[in-house]
């Protein structure tokens, strides 16, 4: 039981979670209502094994770099309890099985964008963007706001003007909420030698660039209201939590103006409790109005 859990937590679950809670309102929105209950389960499915072999991969690559931070130097491959062969054969694995699910269960396209986020985030991130450039975070986004394109593409075949709106909320919302987790670990990084937008810029410049991000996701979530005509059941919890959204963004900015103590992890908890309460919006106007 000890190898096993010890093999899951380097699937990193708590990430997995947040990607199912933006796939399956994608999908039904997509849909207009509840798609296939098979296809739904098939996409998560698919989509869970994607993002833990992309998350296996990432411990695997990076197991020269998480001794050298507090809160990485206990995963499974620093401690020696998981074997890199062993680590590396378990991400290949479920990558494997991920894609020839998508395979036999959606289309090419969803199928496609499952292959292209592993590949995105396993080798352009992790082995190249995380260790060489500050705007890894902005560009790594990508991986993150892939589920809902697999989720729309899973149902549709295609990918909407509603899709990439949905897209880009999600590509934008990841650098204040990671920023936001970053500051508080900025000394684990920079013991790493990783450039994260924390270490290598002063606190008012990532809070400032926080304030942008966030006022691009909620821009990108508001207009998603007409262009997916959405109803009010969507667009009062979009305007309500966005304008929470964009004031804990400024109050941090402020914050780091005034000095003193920075409280990094309440924007964090906000930006998640503002993702999931889009996201519960989306898919309760799908099905009250579809």
């Amino acid at each position: 039981m000890g190898l096993f859990r010890a093999y899951v937590s380097l699937t990193k679950p708590r990430i997995v979670e947040l990607l199912l809670v933006t796939t399956v309102p994608a999908m039904l929105l997509a849909e207009r209502g509840v798609p296939s209950l098979w296809l739904i389960l098939a996409t998560v499915v698919g989509g869970t094994l994607a993002a833990a072999s992309a998350n296996v991969l990432n411990c695997w690559y990076d197991r020269d770099i998480d001794p050298l931070m507090r809160r990485t130097r206990s995963r499974p491959l620093v401690t020696g309890r998981i074997s890199p062969r062993g680590a590396l054969t378990f991400g290949l694995t479920l990558g494997t099985v991920a894609v020839a699910l998508m395979a036999l269960t959606t289309n090419l396209l969803a199928t496609a964008l499952t292959f292209a986020a592993i590949i995105y985030y396993a080798v352009i991130y992790t082995m190249w963007l995380k260790r060489t450039t500050p705007h890894n975070t902005v560009l790594g986004g990508a991986c993150g706001a892939a589920p809902v394109l697999i989720g729309w593409a899973a149902v549709t075949g295609t990918l909407s003007l509603s899709a990439w709106l949905l897209f880009a909320v999600m590509f934008f919302w990841q650098p204040p909420h990671f920023w936001a987790l970053a500051m508080k670990f900025k000394d684990d990084y920079a013991a790493a030698s990783i450039p994260m937008l924390p270490v290598v810029a002063s606190a008012r410049r990532v809070a400032l660039e926080s304030v942008v991000y966030t006022v691009l996701t909620v821009a990108a979530s508001l207009a998603l209201w007409p262009v997916a005509n959405l109803s009010w059941v969507y667009g009062v919890p979009a305007v309500v939590a966005g304008a929470i959204f964009t004031r804990e963004a400024v109050r941090f900015y402020l914050q780091t103006r005034a000095g003193g103590e920075l409280k990094t992890m309440r924007l964090f908890h906000w930006s998640l409790t503002y993702v999931t309460v889009l996201f519960v919006a989306v898919a309760v106007d799908a099905l009250l109005t579809g």
